[in-house]
């Protein structure tokens, strides 16, 4: 928890002369989505506000926040955790991409698209991919995703994925088997980006379908016997 405190009183600088319980939250919610504070972890009020610098009550109105988006949940007496997703929680959250994203391909208009953002996380996790970081090769993954939701253009949209994305995050945690998990689809994300090029959506959206059913069955194959084995 040290280092991890440490390396949070550095975020201290982003919060500017406006420390608001936004600000403290979106800083929260990226470190969690990072894996600093892992699933299941008790947040404390006292180290977590003196590394950031802001008051109880701000700190507390953060929690709120994250507590609303699922991210962290409050148990009486004991405090505030990082929250451990079910099954079920994982099986929503890819009903929800799959709702989401394939919508947005669907709803593309005529090409070209601005793919830039999508070919930049192609990039980014073949790179992490060559060095062997595969929590990184997530992450741009991850990115790819959240770049596909952006051609939207909708910050609602946007908005909600976000927090579904920081979700799905706490579910790789705990599976902890990123090359098993990020591998396979360093290549169907070439595929999809290679389909809108090309201006073809009905293609990227049959691959991002098939993507998105692939990654859940994968993902829940291992959550499940994750979780069954810590409880």
């Amino acid at each position: 928890m040290a280092e991890q405190l440490k390396d949070l009183a550095d975020d201290r600088a982003l919060l500017g002369r406006t420390s608001t319980a936004e600000r403290v939250s979106d800083i929260l919610r990226s470190r969690i989505a990072e894996g600093y504070f892992p699933p299941g972890t008790r947040l404390s009020e006292d180290s977590i506000g003196g590394a950031l610098g802001v008051s109880r009550n701000t700190l507390r109105e953060a929690f709120r926040l994250l507590t609303h988006e699922r991210l962290l949940v409050h148990e009486l007496n004991r405090g505030v955790f990082v929250r451990v997703l079910t099954v079920e929680d994982v099986e929503d959250i890819y009903r929800t991409r799959r709702l989401v994203e394939c919508a947005v391909v669907r709803g593309l208009g005529e090409p070209p698209y601005g793919l830039d953002g999508l070919a930049g996380a192609v990039v980014e996790g073949r790179r992490a991919a060559r060095e062997g970081d595969w929590k990184g090769v997530g992450t741009a993954n991850i990115h790819f995703h959240r770049e596909l939701v952006a051609l939207a253009a909708s910050e609602r949209t946007a908005e909600l994925m976000r927090s579904v994305f920081a979700e799905l995050r706490l579910a790789f945690h705990v599976v902890d088997e990123p090359q098993r998990l990020h591998e396979p689809y360093i290549a169907r994300n070439v595929a999809i980006l290679e389909a809108l090029q090309a201006g073809d959506r009905e293609r990227a959206e049959n691959l991002l379908a098939g993507y998105l059913d692939d990654s859940l069955e994968r993902v829940v194959e291992v959550y499940r016997r994750r979780v069954g084995e810590d409880g």
